[in-house]
């Protein structure tokens, strides 16, 4: 059986909770989801609650963000805004 969303391509830019929910179910029915997250501090999810030992990640984070590609951009930069655009 095919996924039923396997053709769209979704960014998530956004944050916490009720955003990355939103973009998962997007994710867990096939799309393609890309969460964008700030260098260096990312998601504030991935502090949040209980930590995996083996990596530190929140499993909040974990949790919201399966299914998912990640890039860490920084769109104040031309350069992040560049690679965002296309």
């Amino acid at each position: 059986m095919s996924a039923p969303l396997k053709d769209l391509r979704v960014i998530d830019l956004s944050t916490v909770l009720a955003g990355p929910n939103c973009a998962r179910y997007f994710a867990d029915f096939g799309a393609d989801v890309i969460k964008i997250e700030q260098p260096g501090s990312g998601d504030s999810l991935r502090g949040m609650a209980w930590r995996d030992p083996r990596d530190g990640t929140g499993l909040w984070w974990k949790l919201v963000n399966r299914n998912k590609r990640n890039i860490a951009l920084d769109l104040k930069l031309e350069s992040d805004r560049e690679v965002f655009s296309n």
